[in-house]
C-alpha cells in the first residue's frame, strides 16, 4: 500500500495469529506447573483422539487503511471481528504477527477499564503518571488537572488508591486522562458502555470537541448511531478483514444490513400464545408493497389470529434505531376504538400519514395485547429502510447527524407589541 503523505495512521498489511490450545511463559510459577500437569494430560487425551490438537487462530489478516490528521474513523463489526484487536496493536499493548501500523504523533488510549493505571497509586498518581507517559511536561499537566478531575467526578476519591475504585469510576477517570491530555490521537474502544447514561453523554460530547479541535480519533463501538454522528468515515471488519471502508453512513448500512456476514439486525423473536401475529409488511399509498420510503404515507399491515370475536385486543407497533433505542411508538389504544368486534382472522393496518423518520434503517417490533396482557410480541417483525429525499419539500435536506425524527412544522414572526 503506498502511504499518502499526510496520513497520522498508517496500517499496512497487519496481522495477528493467536495459538489456540498452546501456551509459552516466559516465567515458571506454581500455577504453571499446575497448568503443566493438566496440559500433559490434556495433551495424553488428545494422542488418544479425545481432545482437541492446537491450532492458528487469525484475529487480523492483511488489514490496510490510512487516516488523515484530524479524521474521525470508526471500527465496525460483529463480536470478535478483530475491532479490539487492532486497536491493542495501535497502542503497542501487543506486537502483530506481519505487517506494519506506524502513528506519528503523541497517543492517548482507552481500551478497558483501568488502562495504564496502576492499582496501587491513587487517583491524583495515576492522573500525573499518565501524562508524564504521554511525554507531557508538569506545567502542562496542571494546567488540566481540575478539569480532568471534575469531567470524572471523582473529587472525594482523588487520594484513595485506584484498586478501591468502582469500574464506573475507574472508566470516568481513564476518560478523563486520555480525553484532556491533548494527544494528537486519540483510540477509543467499547468501554463507554462501562458508564451511565449521562455520562455516555459527557463521553460522546467530549469526543466532539475533541474532534472539532483538530484531532484524531480511531472509535471502536457497536453504537452505530454514535459511529454516524462522530465519524466521517469508518472502517468495517469481518472475520480479520476489511469488508468495507467507506462513509460513515454507508458503513454502518453495511453492517447493519447483515453484508459484512453480522446478520443485520437480527431475526425475529417473539413471545407468542395459541394466537398471534402471522406477518407483516409495508405498503405505499396505492397498496403497493414497499421496504424503503422517504415521508410518504406508509402503511403497516398485520396478519393477525385469534381464537374468537374479540372487542377487547390493542395493538402496539414501535420502530427502533440501530442502536436499540425507542424512536416512534403507534398504539391503536390511544387513538382508536373499535366499532365491531374482530373476526378471528383478519389484517390489522396503521396508517402514518408521513413517517418522521430521518434517513436510516429501522426495525420494526409488534405486539397485540388485551387488557394490558401480551398476547404476542414479536421484536424484529419487519425492517424499513428511509432513504434521503425531500422530506420538507424545500430542496433542503437536513444532515443525519442532525436527528432521528423529521417533524413538519412552520415558522413564524411575531410583533413583540413594541414594534421591533
Amino acid at each position: 500500500m503506498r502511504a499518502m503523505p499526510d496520513a497520522i495512521i498508517t496500517v499496512d498489511g497487519l496481522g495477528k495469529r493467536y495459538r489456540l490450545g498452546g501456551r509459552r511463559a516466559a516465567y515458571f510459577t506454581l500455577r504453571d506447573a499446575v497448568a503443566g500437569t493438566a496440559g500433559r494430560l490434556a495433551g495424553a487425551l488428545r494422542g488418544r483422539g479425545l481432545g482437541a490438537p492446537a491450532e492458528d487462530l487469525w484475529a487480523l489478516r492483511d488489514v490496510s487503511f490510512e487516516v488523515r490528521p484530524g479524521e474521525v474513523v470508526g471500527v465496525i463489526g460483529r463480536n470478535g471481528a478483530g475491532k479490539s484487536t487492532l486497536l491493542r496493536i495501535l497502542s503497542r499493548i501487543t506486537e502483530p504477527t506481519e505487517g506494519r501500523a506506524v502513528l506519528r504523533g503523541r497517543v492517548g488510549s482507552l481500551l478497558e477499564v483501568g488502562t495504564g493505571f496502576h492499582p496501587e497509586l491513587t487517583g491524583r498518581e495515576n492522573i500525573l503518571m499518565s501524562g508524564a507517559i504521554l511525554g507531557m511536561r508538569r506545567a502542562e499537566i496542571a494546567r488540566r488537572f481540575d478539569e480532568i478531575v471534575a469531567f470524572a467526578g471523582v473529587e472525594k476519591f482523588l487520594d484513595t488508591p485506584c484498586k478501591h475504585y468502582s469500574s464506573g469510576m475507574y472508566v470516568r477517570l481513564g476518560f478523563a486522562v486520555a480525553a484532556h491530555l491533548d494527544p494528537e490521537i486519540l483510540l477509543v474502544d467499547e468501554v463507554l458502555a462501562v458508564g451511565d447514561a449521562e455520562f455516555q453523554r459527557k463521553c460522546l460530547g467530549k469526543m466532539g470537541e475533541v474532534a472539532r479541535g483538530g484531532r484524531t480519533i480511531l472509535f471502536v463501538s457497536h453504537n452505530m448511531m454514535a459511529v454516524e454522528n462522530l465519524c466521517s468515515r469508518a472502517v468495517v471488519l469481518s472475520e480479520g478483514r476489511v469488508f468495507l471502508d467507506a462513509d460513515a453512513a454507508t458503513a454502518v448500512r453495511a453492517h447493519t444490513s447483515g453484508e459484512d456476514g453480522d446478520g443485520g439486525l437480527g431475526p425475529p423473536s417473539r413471545c407468542r400464545s395459541a394466537a398471534g401475529v402471522d406477518s407483516v409488511w409495508f405498503e405505499g399509498p396505492q397498496g403497493r408493497e414497499l421496504t424503503a420510503v422517504c415521508g410518504d404515507p406508509l402503511t403497516i399491515c398485520m396478519r393477525y389470529e385469534i381464537p374468537g370475536e374479540e372487542d377487547r385486543v390493542d395493538w402496539g407497533m414501535t420502530f427502533y434505531g440501530i442502536s436499540g433505542d425507542p424512536l416512534v411508538h403507534f398504539g391503536s389504544m390511544y387513538t382508536c376504538v373499535w366499532e365491531k368486534r374482530l373476526p378471528p382472522k383478519g389484517v390489522i393496518c396503521c396508517t402514518i400519514p408521513r413517517l418522521p423518520l430521518a434517513p436510516g434503517r429501522y426495525r420494526l417490533n409488534v405486539s397485540m395485547h388485551k387488557d394490558g396482557v401480551y398476547i404476542d410480541h414479536v421484536v424484529g417483525a419487519a425492517t424499513l429502510d428511509v432513504v434521503p429525499g425531500d422530506f420538507y419539500k424545500t430542496g433542503r435536506i437536513p444532515p443525519a447527524s442532525d436527528c432521528r425524527v423529521q417533524v413538519d412544522h412552520s415558522w413564524q414572526l411575531r410583533d413583540d407589541g413594541d414594534g421591533r
